[in-house]
């Protein structure tokens, strides 16, 4: 990989885990970008050369205790979502927007999912136009942990001006009132609740949902009014929880599970990510784990040293999907690219490693999320103050 562009997102370089790029109706490629906390909202950069990046839109949140973590966008329509600081606060919901112009983004709804005992939502999935699925508080919903605040909901969306809750999961034993008993908690204790929500067209009756210290389920939700769980990876305990993503490899019957590093200097080390098969959905089985950067060199570098995301093939014209190379974000340790083609021996083919960025709070690189696209082109983005880098790929 080489670099070809890099934007510091007229100096609000800070970016979380939502990357999603719209083709425009005048022609245009848009990458709309979720930022990591306030000031900002969200930003939209033109990258129709991606050599040559230009912010386009950029949004002011409401106030300083909530963020806009992730996106998605869908042609014309793109969703945010808001996740506060605090239990009890708002804004605490999706918002939708028509990005039709995308100079002018225009809300044309909310999904309220405020409580006393809500932060919103952390991260949403939405791909087919019609269902968001999202790790999500509700204002009906009292976990006896308040860790353990966000259960997988799904809200349908085919008229976004009237988003509506179609159905709901979390796992037993974390909600007021559950007949299971309340779930081990381990000793970096980062919650049961849920974080990524993925779901394929090519198995629309399942989601692959990341449960931070609950591990990955594969879900049925064939009857979306009442999901239910057909298989589970959880290699928490012994090793330190924060399941992340579960991403299907269709064609060779695999999942990549990603556990996110939450803790600077490798103090939750190891956070990895596996590669599992799952012929069985009913006997999830370890492969092997991606390699890894040296701890050695990069565990004190500074930062978060470990695993956090992947691009996540979403179902969209422009994005890569690959079922057999993997694109990750490491934190200090860039942008990392593995062929997967022996399941059992995953081999690094690609890295990129930015210096530390100007103004940040740690003295390294802290790549937060990676999306490449259909034409090869990877974009990653610094946590703090580094903002987007885009690299041309040799595939």
């Amino acid at each position: 990989m080489r670099l070809i562009g890099h934007d510091l997102l007229a100096g609000y370089g800070g970016i979380g885990e939502g990357m999603s790029i719209q083709a425009a109706r005048d022609g245009r490629r848009i990458l709309w970008l979720a930022h990591e906390g306030p000031p900002k909202n969200f930003t939209g950069v033109d990258v129709t050369d991606p050599r040559k990046p230009r912010v386009v839109a950029q949004t002011e949140l409401p106030h300083g205790r909530v963020r806009s973590n992730s996106l998605e966008t869908v042609g014309d329509l793109l969703a945010v979502a808001y996740q506060t600081l605090e239990p009890g606060l708002q804004p605490a919901g999706i918002e939708m927007f028509d990005i039709s112009d995308p100079e002018n983004p225009k809300s044309i709804s909310f999904f309220d999912c405020s409580g006393p005992y809500s932060r919103g939502v952390h991260q949403l999935w939405f791909v087919d136009g019609e269902t968001i699925h999202c790790a999500a508080g509700a204002a009906d919903f009292t976990p006896r942990n308040q860790l353990d605040d966000q259960p997988y909901r799904i809200i349908d969306v085919r008229d976004p001006t009237r988003p509506t809750e179609i159905g709901r999961w979390w796992m037993p034993g974390t909600a007021e009132g559950d007949e299971a008993p309340p779930p081990e908690r381990l000793k970096i204790d980062s919650g049961f609740r849920g974080h990524n929500t993925n779901v394929y067209p090519e198995r629309p009756d399942r989601c692959y949902l990341g449960y931070i210290d609950g591990g990955g389920f594969i879900m049925d939700i064939s009857d979306m009014s009442r999901p239910k769980p057909v298989a589970a990876f959880n290699p928490n305990p012994p090793f330190p929880g924060f399941t992340h993503t579960v991403m299907p490899l269709f064609s060779r019957e695999l999942l990549v599970v990603t556990h996110e590093c939450v803790l600077d200097d490798g103090a939750d080390w190891p956070k990895l990510t596996w590669l599992v098969d799952a012929r069985r959905e009913d006997n999830l089985v370890p492969l092997s784990v991606l390699p890894m950067p040296s701890v050695e060199e990069y565990g004190r570098k500074g930062g978060r040293y470990g695993c956090h995301n992947v691009h996540e093939n979403p179902p969209r014209d422009t994005a890569l999907r690959s079922d057999t190379l993997i694109f990750a974000s490491l934190f200090n340790g860039g942008v990392r690219v593995y062929d997967t083609t022996d399941p059992l021996q995953p081999k690094e083919v690609a890295a990129f490693v930015p210096g530390a960025p100007e103004g940040s709070r740690v003295p390294a690189v802290q790549i937060n999320d990676v999306y490449a696209d259909e034409n090869g082109i990877v974009y990653c983005a610094d946590r703090h103050t580094g903002g987007l880098y885009i690299l041309e790929l040799d595939i």
